[in-house]
């Protein structure tokens, strides 16, 4: 008899207009709604999340004073709590205790998907825990749109989140890379990309396809595509980077079949036959050898110290 009704119920859900179904959201009364924010142009939100957010007892927000902002431009009166990086241990367990007791909670970040990058995990996870729905309310990300919009193969990415900001692990980051068959795709802030391009540059070399989309969305939104040595160069001409940046990494290209004379020596061989043929100190020499492989002049000098 019970599995009869259970059946009957879905029958009448899917015979329901679709604006009848999405209003289900708030009907099971205590939860947890995930909801997707704009990551820079306001209308970059759902009719679906904004009546969530109309809805809800209370919103959760990584700054409030910048969740305002939107819920002003939308008219949305709900009561809002801050939940952040310092305060999530013990605000996580007050929220699920409430949901516990009837109350239904929306988590927002200041931009896109909460959890992407941003605080989230731990109350997803407790809440799971103590048997409280989670329901995610799709919206906007940052990495998927800049991946859809590099020019980048899409068939097979990884998102990492943020590059360390050490080098010495930066660079074994981009180390276990090197050969990787599909794009990357990682956060990385203003004062950080040169440094951090320049270190794709040695480990990855100077010919490996990258994007830096900047600002995705918003006013100055922006998009440089091209090999890593001429990006970096771009962005060191510029007084300084600023705004929100993706770096997307092109996946390891297959080696040519066929390799050229000079490739085929070591480059202390090569920088001896430049020497050698042109007149021309080490210096010039290693520069050129370095321009034949594709590699930095410090990689190839890194190389040429090895071979002595």
């Amino acid at each position: 008899m019970k599995s009869t009704v259970h059946r009957s119920d879905e029958a009448q859900a899917s015979d329901a207009a679709p604006g009848d179904r999405n209003r289900r959201d708030l009907d099971q009364g205590a939860a947890l709604y995930l909801v997707g924010t704009p990551i820079g142009n306001l209308e970059d939100i759902t009719l679906r999340a904004v009546r969530v957010l109309k809805e809800v007892d209370v919103i959760a927000c990584e700054d409030t004073r910048q969740t305002q902002k939107l819920l002003n431009h939308y008219g949305i009166t709900t009561r809002t709590i801050s939940y952040h990086q310092h305060n999530e241990m013990t605000r996580s367990a007050e929220l699920v205790k409430a949901m516990q007791e009837g109350g239904s909670l929306a988590l927002v970040s200041d931009a896109g998907m909460p959890g992407i990058s941003d605080p989230g995990f731990r109350l997803v996870s407790l809440a799971i825990r103590h048997r409280v729905p989670v329901v995610p309310i799709p919206g906007a990300a940052a990495f998927l749109a800049a991946l859809v919009a590099s020019g980048l193969p899409t068939d097979s990415f990884r998102f990492s989140g943020f590059l360390p900001a050490k080098r010495g692990e930066r660079r074994a980051a981009l180390e276990a890379i090197k050969s990787s068959p599909r794009t990357q795709v990682f956060y990385e802030t203003p004062h950080r990309i040169v440094e951090t391009l320049e270190d794709v540059v040695e480990v990855l070399g100077a010919l490996r396809h990258v994007v830096i989309a900047r600002e995705v969305t918003k006013l100055h939104e922006e998009f440089l595509r091209g090999r890593a040595g001429e990006v970096v160069e771009t962005l060191k001409s510029r007084d300084g980077v600023k705004g929100e940046i993706t770096l997307l990494i092109g996946k390891a290209e297959e080696a040519p079949a066929q390799v050229s004379a000079e490739s085929r020596v070591s480059v202390r061989q090569r920088v001896e036959q430049i020497m050698a043929a042109e007149k021309v100190d080490e210096k010039a020499a290693l520069k050129k050898a370095a321009k034949e492989r594709g590699v930095s002049k410090s990689a190839a000098y890194r190389e040429l110290q090895r071979s002595r």
